[in-house]
C-alpha cells in the first residue's frame, strides 16, 4: 500500500520457503526469488528465527496452499507458551512450540471472529461489530465475554491489572468489573493498540502516539507529528513506537526508555519509507520490519544491517514469543 500524498497519512493505516534455515551474510545480494519445493506446500506466509535473527525458517507448511497473500489480517495471529495461533480466511490453525513440519493443524475457532490478542486466562477473539469470545485454556471451547459492552467499531481488546479496555473508531472505553460497566476514557478518536509497563500505558491512536500514568483514566499525547501512530511495543527497559510524520512524509521510528515521557529517533541509519510496518526486539537486538526487509539493530537502533530481504513488494510484520521472533509478509505492511 504505497501512499503519496499528506491527505491519506491522516486516514487510518493498519500498521503488519525454506525447508531449512537459510543464513543472509550481510554482504550477500539479495535473492529475487526464494527456491522452490519439491512437492507443492505452503510457502512464504511465515517465517521464524529462533537465533536472533541470524538465520530464518519458513513455517508456513500446513497451512492452506492457496491462501492469498494478504490472507491474514493484522490480528490474525498470536504467539505465545502455548502455541502459535493463525487466522486466516480458511479458519484458524494452530502450532505447538518447537512442532515439526508439517507445523500447522486447523483448530476449532469461532464463525465471524477473526481478530485474536492474548488475554489473562485465555485467547481472546473479536470482530468489528463488538462480539467477544474467550477461549479456555487446554480445552476447544469459546465463551461469550464482554456482552455488555455497548459499542461498536471495535479495533483491539487489552487486559492489564483489574482494568479491561477496549479501542473503538469512537475512542477508548475502560471497565474495573470484568466488563459489566464501561466508561469512555479517551475521545480523540481510534485507539489501536495498548500495553504496559510499570504502570505506564500506552496507545496508537489517530493523532500518533497517546499515554496515561493513572490506569487509563487521563491521556495525553506524547508524539503527534500529524501523522497516525502505527505501532507499540515494550522492549527492555522502554518502549518503541512508529508513527506517520506529515512534514517528512515517512514513518518514522523512536524508542523512550524514561516511560514514554520522551522519546528519541532510532532511523537515521534506515532508508526512508512510508511503508515502515513493526518495531520489536528480542535479546540484545531490535528489529525493524521495512519494505526492504527485516533489518537488525545491535546498538538500539544506531545502526542497521538486514537479517532477512523482503519478498516482492510485501513488508513483515514482527511479533515476539520468548526468545522467538516470528515475520508475516504483508502488501505494504498493512
Amino acid at each position: 500500500m504505497k501512499i503519496h500524498s499528506l491527505a491519506f497519512l491522516l486516514l487510518f493505516q493498519f500498521p503488519f520457503a525454506f525447508d531449512h534455515a537459510l543464513e543472509f551474510p550481510q554482504s550477500a545480494p539479495l535473492p529475487d526469488s526464494y527456491p522452490k519445493r519439491d512437492k507443492a506446500v505452503a510457502a512464504n506466509i511465515i517465517f521464524k528465527s529462533a537465533d536472533g535473527g541470524q538465520t530464518w525458517q519458513d513455517i508456513s507448511e500446513g497451512l492452506p496452499e492457496n491462501l492469498p497473500g494478504d490472507g491474514i489480517q493484522r490480528d490474525g495471529f498470536l504467539a505465545n507458551d502455548n502455541g502459535i495461533y493463525l487466522h486466516t480466511e480458511n479458519g484458524m490453525y494452530y502450532s505447538k512450540p518447537n512442532s515439526a513440519a508439517p507445523f500447522w493443524k486447523k483448530d476449532i475457532s469461532p464463525d465471524n471472529l477473526s481478530s485474536i490478542v492474548p488475554g489473562k486466562t485465555g485467547v481472546l477473539a473479536f470482530n468489528y461489530g463488538g462480539q467477544f469470545l474467550q477461549k479456555i485454556n487446554g480445552t476447544g471451547l469459546w465463551l461469550p465475554i464482554y456482552t455488555d459492552f455497548p459499542g461498536k467499531d471495535v479495533r483491539t481488546v487489552f487486559e492489564t491489572g483489574h482494568s479491561v479496555f477496549i479501542g473503538c473508531d469512537k475512542g477508548l472505553f475502560k471497565s474495573d468489573d470484568s466488563g459489566k460497566n464501561w466508561k469512555r476514557v479517551y475521545d480523540g478518536g481510534w485507539v489501536m493498540k495498548l500495553v504496559e509497563s510499570n504502570g505506564v500505558l500506552l496507545g496508537t491512536s489517530r493523532r500518533g502516539i497517546i499515554r496515561s500514568v493513572d490506569d487509563g483514566e487521563n491521556w495525553v499525547d506524547v508524539i503527534n507529528e500529524g501523522g497516525v501512530g502505527i505501532a507499540i511495543e515494550r522492549i527492555k527497559g522502554g518502549f518503541a513506537a512508529i508513527t506517520c510524520n506529515t512534514e517528512t512524509e515517512t514513518r518514522r521510528v523512536r524508542t523512550s526508555y524514561d516511560g514514554g515521557k520522551t522519546w528519541q529517533p532510532i532511523d537515521a541509519d534506515l532508508p526512508a519509507s512510508l511503508d515502515i510496518a513493526s518495531i520489536t526486539e528480542v535479546g540484545e537486538y531490535l528489529f525493524c520490519g521495512h519494505p526492504a526487509g527485516i533489518y537488525r539493530s545491535s546498538d538500539k537502533g544506531k545502526t542497521w544491517q538486514l537479517s532477512l530481504p523482503a519478498i516482492q513488494d510485501k513488508v513483515y510484520n514482527l511479533s515476539v514469543s520468548g526468545n522467538v521472533i516470528y515475520a508475516i509478509p504483508r502488501s505494504g505492511g498493512c
